[in-house]
This record gives structure tokens, sequence and C-alpha cells, in this order.
């Protein structure tokens, strides 16, 4: 009897022992199949994601409800990274206006403007001076900058220096029919050229066979009187520059080039310029010169540029703006949108879209500017896409998401060292 009771005591204590394994299974099975809660980091606003907030509320800078950053899904959140790489969600994204641009190959031409002032052209100027001493008796053309026609008379003068010339030629010239009288002809006529005379004086001596003791100033070109040392009375010297004539068929303008682009213009560049003072007319020219000297002030070089000016509009002090028609690069080269690049003086820098909202700046070397493009030389790819618009948002993320981790790790590497 009491066998068979010990024997049913184990059979109960076994059977027991069953049950309540069962049961600690199924509690832990239920337990396990419930998701686990997670629990949110920080909360932050989208708007302005370097701010973290310890709970939920009202965002202090937009009027909407902070959102939760959890641990396992800090990839997702608007603007969580490392210092080169950033993550943004789609909506934030549109609401920050971010637009990309893709990075294309292509032909790059210059498109450089410039501003100037015209100038004569000292290449087209004629001076108007007395080829013997005498007296001046009559000025016709009395005030500077008074134009002026070729052959038109300017002054007259008196010079008796040639009445000797003349009379002594005249005398051999009636001497007709006497043997020998050539040499003495020509050797009159050499003593009136060395007087100053001009071959058509010359011959208006001989043809009318009297003595001119009057020289008529002409005009050589069209143009203007731009210097003028003449009055009536005054006494000349041989070589004295009466008049100074200044062509305005074509005139000069002295472009101000900024010193990093002047390279980009060459002598024989055609160029396209416009006078505020008139309006709608067009000028054509070529670039004749760049002149081999920095203004040290405002760190540019001058470029002389003809211009054709047929109708005499442009004149001496009037500003131009110039526009350089260079031709395309042989070569083609890597282009981008020039509002993608951030210049921050020591580096040039864009923010590249990685795919799934990702963006990571780029150091790039950048070349020539020209019709809102940019040469990229180094540092992307043809068919990469570039942040055009809110990479600043973007970079001032990046960085202050990086100087952020640092300063987090900064307690933790110290204690190591220690």
């Amino acid at each position: 009897m009491k066998t068979s009771y010990l024997v049913f005591a184990a059979l109960l204590a076994v059977t027991g022992y069953g049950f309540y394994r069962y049961g600690v299974s199924q509690q832990v099975a239920q337990v396990q199949a419930q998701p686990a809660v997670k629990k949110p980091l920080y909360w932050h606003d989208p708007m302005n994601p370097a701010q973290h907030f310890d709970k939920p509320g009202k965002s202090p800078y937009m009027d909407m409800e902070l959102e939760p950053v959890y641990a396992d899904d800090a990839d997702e959140a608007d603007a969580v990274g490392t210092q080169h790489q950033v993550s943004i969600k789609s909506g934030i994204r549109q609401n920050l206006g971010i637009r990309t641009a893709a990075v294309t190959q292509g032909r790059l031409a210059s498109d450089l403007t410039a501003a100037g002032s015209v100038a004569y052209n000292e290449r087209d100027v004629a001076v108007v001076q007395s080829r013997s001493n005498g007296y001046v008796e009559h000025v016709s053309v009395r005030t500077q900058f008074e134009p002026v026609r070729k052959g038109q008379n300017l002054a007259e003068l008196t010079v008796p220096d040639w009445v000797a010339a003349q009379e002594e030629y005249l005398t051999v010239l009636h001497m007709q029919g006497v043997a020998g009288l050539d040499g003495l002809l020509d050797g009159a006529r050499q003593r009136m050229r060395l007087a100053g005379m001009s071959e058509g004086q010359i011959a208006q001596v001989s043809a009318s066979g009297k003595v001119h003791t009057q020289i008529a100033l002409t005009a050589p070109i069209d143009g203007v009187v731009s210097e003028l040392a003449i009055r009536e009375g005054m006494t000349v010297n041989a070589g004295a520059a009466l008049y100074t004539i200044n062509a305005l068929k074509s005139v000069w303008v002295m472009a101000e080039l900024p010193e990093n682009q002047a390279a980009q213009v060459r002598p024989g560049t055609l160029v396209e310029a416009l006078a505020p003072a008139l309006s709608g007319v067009l000028f054509k020219g070529r670039v004749q010169a760049i002149l081999p000297e920095v203004n040290p002030a405002t760190r540019t070089i001058k470029a002389r540029i003809e211009l054709a000016n047929p109708l005499g509009k442009l004149v001496p002090g009037m500003f131009a703006t110039v526009h350089f028609m260079s031709a395309p690069t042989a070569r083609e080269v890597l282009l981008v949108p020039s509002e993608a690049v951030i210049r921050t003086g020591t580096r040039n820098v864009v923010m590249v879209e990685q795919g799934e909202g990702r963006f990571s700046a780029a150091d790039i070397d950048t070349g020539a500017e020209a019709h809102g493009l940019t040469e990229v030389r180094k540092g992307l790819q043809a068919g990469q896409k570039v942040v055009v618009s809110g990479q600043f948002l973007i970079d001032s993320e990046a960085s202050l998401k990086g100087s952020t981790e640092r300063m987090e790790d900064a307690p933790a590497d110290q204690g190591a060292r220690k």
C-alpha cells in the first residue's frame, strides 16, 4: 500500500511539472509575439533638426508638433548623418525647396562682359604743323573739339622765308632758252622745298609766275580738333604743332577685365558694345591688345578694343558695356549650374545626391564660368546629380551634425586616454 502511494505521488509530481513547463513556454511565446515598444531618443522640429527636445510638444519655431526620433530609424530622420552625409525625408525636402540638376558634358563658350570708356583711336590722328617760321594772319577754326572735314581751311600764315626762294625760282624760270638753266632750275626748286613749301605750292608758284608769301593750313583728315595752339597775330616757329585732329570713324574702348578672367580674352576676339547714351545702337569690333599692366587698386587689366563708328556717335568719355564673343572650347568638359557651387573662399563644394534622400558634400576643382554654367575639372562624374537650391541648408546641417558628434565623442575619448 505504501509503495503504490509513493508511485502515485511521483506520477502526480511529474504531471504537474509538465503542466508548469507548458504554461511558462506559452507565456514566453506570447511575450515574444508582442511587438517591442520603441522609446524615442529625442524629439525635434523637422525644420530645425539641430535642436533636440527631451519630451513631445509644440515646436517653438513652427506651428507644428515635434517629431520623435528613434534609435533604430535614426538614419531616416530628417537630418541625421555624418559631417559629410545628410539624409532628408521626402516631405521635408519638398518643404525646403531642394532641387537637383545633372552633371552634364559639353563645350563652354565664354560669357565675359566688362565695362569700359570710349577714347580716341590714337592710330588715326593727324598733327598740323608750321613747316617754316612765320606769322598767323587769319584763323578759321578757333575752338577745340570743332569738327572739320578733310581739305578744310584751318588758318593762313605769312612766311617771309619763302620770298627769297620763290623769287630765285621765278628769275631762273623767266630765263628760258639760255643753255645750262636746267640745273639752276632744279636747285631753285629744291631751295623752295627746304624752305617748307609743298609740291602743290611749288606748282602753284610755277603756274602763276607770282610770289606767294602766305600759306593756307588745311585739315588732312576728317575728325575733331582735340588740341589747338594757334591765335591770330602770333608768331610761330618751324615744327610747332598748331592743330591735333582725331578721326572718329573708329574709336577705342578701354575695358577693365578682372585679373582672373583676362586669360579668356585674346587679341582678335570679336566684341559687341552698347552705350547707355545711345540706346538700342549696337557697335561691333575686336580686341586689339591686352595691355601688360594690372591696376593695383582694382586688380583689373585693360583690354583695348577698336569699334567701328561710321556715324561718329561714339565720342571720348562715353561709358560702354562690352560683351566678348569667344568661341566655345574645342574639348568637352563637365558642367554644373553655377548656383550649385558653394564657394567658401578656400574651396569649392557641391552637395551630391546619393539616392534615397541622402546627400553628401564633394570638393570640386572649378574652371571657366559662362552662361550660368561652371566647368568642373575634378571631383564629379557625368550623370551625377547636384543640389542647385537649398544646398546651403544641407551643407550647414551636415557641418553642424558633424560638430555635435565630435563634441559628444570627446568625453569618451578623453576617458579612454585617461
